[in-house]
């Protein structure tokens, strides 16, 4: 699949997305609380985003079950809401999530503390969340994509935590999974030159021990191979002339 370069009407029909599902993160944002299941806050997410008239990006995408990605402590994504699953004090949890609004996708992932968390969580959560503006620091037309993915390493490793190998961004647009791929990690060469139009997701996946993982036996779920915690920050963006515009985040 080619690099897609965005008219202006698709990018109005992205930042409508991206403003729906900002939205959507906003109100799953409220309930996340010790006691809440899984799938409770799965449900909830897929109301929001039917409310909107909206197609959820992820459900029974290549056969996954539901529509919000919910990933408890060592669960990096992918994570599958459960009805015995319940959140506990202390517990943080990254929820992905995906609309389709009009034929066209956003991606975006949070990571939030449940209650009271330990200092070292919460260092984790801001540390994935800041990577991401660092990679953004380099989002321009003419600067070349993997500049994005170094600057995200480099910050990530510096505060003594590690970058999975295993997954990446993507492009985005038509569909939830476009080219280009995007590393978190530096890459030998430069990558290709950014373009005003792109829309790609850019999701740091942090871990606070090694940045190796596993698949769980659901074939779904990626979990830390050594049981450290990990975090996930991701928004939906459009690279402009000038630099870049969220359209997943508006605040």
């Amino acid at each position: 699949m080619a690099v897609t370069i965005k008219s202006k009407k698709e990018i109005e029909q992205m930042r409508e997305a991206g403003k729906i599902l900002e939205e959507t993160h906003d109100r799953l944002a409220e309930i996340i609380k010790p006691g809440i299941s899984t799938l409770e806050i799965d449900q909830f997410g897929e109301k929001i985003i039917r409310e909107y008239g909206c197609i959820p990006s992820f459900l029974n995408y290549n056969g996954y079950p539901a529509s919000i990605c919910v990933s408890v402590n060592d669960e990096v994504v992918h994570g599958i809401p459960k009805k015995e699953r319940i959140l506990k004090d202390g517990d943080i949890v990254s929820l992905d999530a995906g609309v389709i609004y009009q034929g066209y996708h956003s991606d975006a992932a949070r990571t939030y503390g449940v209650g009271e968390i330990s200092e070292e969580a919460a260092s984790l959560i801001r540390v994935t969340k800041e990577s991401f503006f660092e990679g953004m620091k380099f989002a321009k037309e003419g600067n070349h994509l993997f500049d994005i993915s170094e600057a995200i390493q480099r910050y990530v490793e510096n505060n003594g935590y590690s970058v999975v190998r295993d997954l990446v961004g993507h492009g985005i647009g038509t569909h939830l999974h476009e080219d280009p791929q995007i590393p978190n990690f530096k890459e030998r060469r430069k990558g290709m030159k950014l373009r005003a139009g792109m829309t790609l997701a850019v999701e740091p996946m942090v871990n606070a021990g090694t940045w190796k993982v596993e698949w769980l036996s659901d074939d779904w779920t990626v979990v830390t191979a050594d049981g450290s915690l990990a975090a996930h920050y991701e928004n939906t963006i459009l690279i402009t002339e000038d630099g870049y515009e969220l359209l997943s985040l508006s605040k």
